[in-house]
């Protein structure tokens, strides 16, 4: 589990870092935004219809008169795959809005801007 955090924290970084030193004579750039974009909306998409079959189990579980303990467990993995989703989430924003500002200060800003929805719906 680490690698594959550690793994999505490297490519984020080399991705910030592709983002800050754009230029207009890097199209290429945009197109890497696009496709980052594409991909994690696939991913955010893929992640929410996992949910919603982990959802759909919760219900069954209880209609069919399921352990207490049994509903609790697979409803805190609901939960937490929730949350993994929500912060994917958050990442691609993150990385949307550094990538579109045109000064540092307004890095600063959007990233700040991030930082409070992160701490209220975090």
């Amino acid at each position: 589990m680490q690698s594959g955090k550690l793994r999505g924290f490297y490519a984020s970084k080399q991705w910030i870092h592709m983002a800050t030193k754009k230029n207009s004579h890097q199209p290429e750039s945009a197109t890497a935004v696009s496709d980052y974009r594409a991909d994690h909306q696939k991913d955010v998409v893929n992640r929410l219809r996992r949910i919603e079959g982990q959802v759909r189990g919760l219900i069954e579980m209880i209609q069919n008169g399921r352990s207490c303990e049994e509903v609790a467990i697979q409803m805190s993995a609901a939960r937490k795959a929730m949350d993994k989703t929500f912060y994917r989430m958050m990442a691609c924003s993150v990385m949307e809005a550094v990538y579109d500002s045109k000064s540092e200060a307004q890095t600063i800003v959007e990233v700040e801007r991030s930082a409070r929805m992160l701490e209220k719906f975090g």
